[in-house]
């Protein structure tokens, strides 16, 4: 007993002189490191603290570090629970950029290795039981309908813990910092309504609708008859559910279709896409924006939303976490791409617009709700997938407040002349 007691023990100080000299570069270092054993180091003198690094297992830092990708094997230590955090996850990712772009010499890397030589090996690599399987081509229609149930037919209960009323999963309109998601999801369902200056008897498409919040709202508020498509089973029986309860039956709909199968030239006075042509993928983005172009009457609107890849920022080398767990054959752009695109189909760009400081207050306030509900959330989609999302959330609110992604409206015109 005395034997194994002092082994823990001297595999704790071993992983802590390690994570010392990993982190001696770090500044500020503005949280706490917690080992297995309880073993304490405290943040940076002078610095508050904003969480708390704790390291399971005396393995788990040898197979993050020293990984190929250490973007996705950092994650999946998380998510495996090889690493917990407590505080603000956010704030996780300074940490993270730093483990990540760290270099080293062939020297350094050796001594680095060589103070966990003796700390056992792990029998396996610990990854997240249910990665992303699908099948066929990539941004065929079957495939489409694979990586869009993965990530949305998750749960409508688990989304509707951390999401709004009506249940809103792209970028809120924060009128004040301070609004709540509520109230800030209202106002964009209105902003978008008035940028696309809908009017009574008009004929609105939302592709990629989601639960059918906009159409519902565009119906009642705005008197159009709106048509809304989903690829996820989930969404399409929330929203049918509440269009019937909302007694909108007459005016909206919701259809499980892929836009690509949608027919009947210049038969909608507006369309609508929020938070589909991430979706997309590249190759396919000129019969994207043909097929809206067609759909459309002359003098008709287009008002696209979605998230953009950073024009100052490279293509990713190797597959994300996201990639690979949460947003399977996802694909970013920069604006000026899809600007492009949009014009080589015919539109006329009328307005551009760069929403990236309300998604990262969008952002934050799910982080926020999905913590706040994490027992619920577990028991409905377990620790791995709660570990998942709580990251995923995180994540993506630092990549905007960094200006590594834009969250752009564009508003775009198939003019009376054509």
């Amino acid at each position: 007993m005395a034997a194994t007691t002092y082994r823990v023990q001297d595999d704790s100080k071993k992983v802590l002189r390690f994570v010392q000299s990993l982190l001696c570069d770090l500044r500020p270092r503005d949280f706490s490191v917690e080992l297995w054993d309880g073993t304490y180091w405290p943040a940076q003198k002078n610095v508050c603290p904003r969480f708390t690094w704790r390291i399971n297992h005396p393995e788990a830092l040898r197979v993050a570090i020293f990984s190929s990708n250490r973007q996705v094997a950092l994650a999946q230590a998380y998510c495996c629970e090889d690493f917990d955090i407590a505080g603000d996850m956010e704030a996780v990712f300074s940490l993270a950029d730093y483990l990540i772009e760290k270099q080293w010499s062939g020297t350094e890397k050796l001594r680095l290795m060589g103070m966990l030589l003796s700390v056992p090996v792990p029998k396996s690599v610990h990854i997240p039981c249910y990665g992303v399987h699908l099948r066929g081509r990539v941004h065929s229609r079957e495939r489409d309908r694979q990586a869009i149930g993965y990530h949305y037919d998750v749960s409508n209960d688990f989304y509707a813990l951390w999401l709004d009323q009506n249940m809103q999963y792209s970028c809120a309109y924060f009128e004040q910092p301070d609004a709540d998601i509520d109230g800030a999801q209202q106002k964009k369902l209105d902003y978008v309504c008035r940028k696309l200056s809908l009017q009574p008897g008009e004929r609105l498409l939302d592709m990629g609708c989601g639960w059918g919040g906009l159409v519902r709202f565009a119906a009642r508020e705005y008197g159009v008859r709106a048509l809304g498509i989903t690829l996820s089973s989930k969404q399409l029986q929330w929203a049918q559910e509440h269009i019937r309860e909302d007694g909108l039956s007459q005016r909206c709909e919701v259809r499980l279709l892929d836009y690509r199968d949608l027919t009947g030239p210049e038969s909608f006075d507006k369309i609508v896409s929020i938070g589909m042509v991430e979706h997309v993928g590249e190759k396919n983005l000129d019969e994207y924006f043909r097929r809206v172009f067609r759909l459309l009457r002359p003098g008709g609107m287009f008002l696209n939303s979605g998230i953009a890849r950073a024009g100052t920022r490279a293509v990713d080398s190797t597959p994300t976490f996201t990639d690979l767990y949460i947003f399977p054959d996802g694909e970013l752009v920069p604006i000026s791409e899809l600007l492009g695109h949009a014009e080589k189909s015919g539109f006329e760009v009328r307005d551009v617009q760069n929403l990236r400081e309300h998604y990262r207050l969008t952002l934050r306030h799910w982080l926020r709700r999905l913590e706040a509900q994490e027992p619920a959330a577990k028991r409905m989609v377990g620790e791995l997938k709660y570990r998942m999302w709580r990251l995923y959330l995180a994540g993506s609110a630092y990549y905007f407040h960094r200006s590594r992604l834009d969250l752009y409206h564009t508003l775009l015109l198939k003019t009376e002349l054509c």
